[in-house]
């Protein structure tokens, strides 16, 4: 059986890590190189560092940022936004990043998704849907949350993983923030018809959410920021705690 990984998200904003409730409110939450160094130290499985505003604010990465991340971690390090072309996947990859995230830029031209797995295989390339529930209905978000567009969720998941993703990355805007759980439902649905790893982001509050999401929500992967950046919860305590309660993790 495959390991469930723990996985830390860097939401960084003008260098700086933050966070904030519903993708609103964002407050600083710490250095992101030390925190990648200690997320590491501590026994997460993969590290996201997520430029929130690059795709808004119509600027690239910070690519000498994710290299100083790189040189203190030595765990897979997934980086994200802004990121449109092979050009830009090129500079992160030469930068430190083991994989990509790509979210608007897909949204905006679907083909993208099949052009990087082909240049960079399905395995370096995450797709990652921003997705609020509107009178009953999932609907996928672009530009850090704040365009809602015509797709429906689980379609668009399906689209994905088509078009060569090699993986999910799911993060409820409804849930993001509130520390009340993850979104399972939705996240089982789309696990149920993928045959790619699926990560949960979104609404982690304590240890049993992450148990939640991985038994009902059938996540291959748990993602969260503030209860790690704020040290309510460290990494091989919920490790050690998920454990006990029969979900296989790497200590």
């Amino acid at each position: 059986m495959l390991t469930k990984r723990i996985i830390p998200c860097l939401d960084i904003k003008d260098g700086k890590t933050v966070k904030g409730v519903n993708f609103l409110e964002l407050r600083d939450a710490g250095d992101p190189v030390e925190l990648a160094a200690l997320y590491a130290e501590q026994g997460a499985d993969e590290l996201v560092f997520l430029d929130i505003t690059a795709t808004v604010e119509r600027r690239k990465t910070l690519a000498e940022l994710v290299k100083e991340v790189a040189s203190v971690i030595n765990i897979p390090f997934t980086v994200g936004g802004g990121i449109s072309s092979v050009n830009d996947v090129s500079l992160l990859l030469n930068a430190g990043a083991d994989k990509i995230s790509i979210n608007s830029s897909a949204v905006k031209n679907p083909n993208l998704i099949n052009e990087l797995s082909k240049e960079f295989g399905n395995q370096c390339i995450v797709v990652a849907i921003d997705t609020k529930n509107v009178e009953g209905v999932d609907w996928v978000h672009t530009h850090g949350g704040r365009n809602i567009t015509s797709i429906k969720t689980i379609e668009w998941a399906k689209e994905i993983e088509e078009r060569g993703a090699g993986e999910i990355l799911l993060t409820s805007m409804d849930h993001d923030g509130c520390k009340e759980g993850f979104a399972n439902s939705l996240t089982s649905i789309i696990s149920d018809n993928a045959n790619i790893p699926i990560i949960a982001s979104g609404g982690a509050g304590n240890m049993q959410h992450f148990v939640d999401a991985f038994t009902f929500g059938k996540a291959d992967a748990g993602l969260a920021a503030s209860i790690f950046h704020f040290k309510e919860i460290e990494i091989r305590e919920l490790k050690t705690f998920l454990r006990e309660q029969q979900v296989e993790v790497r200590l």
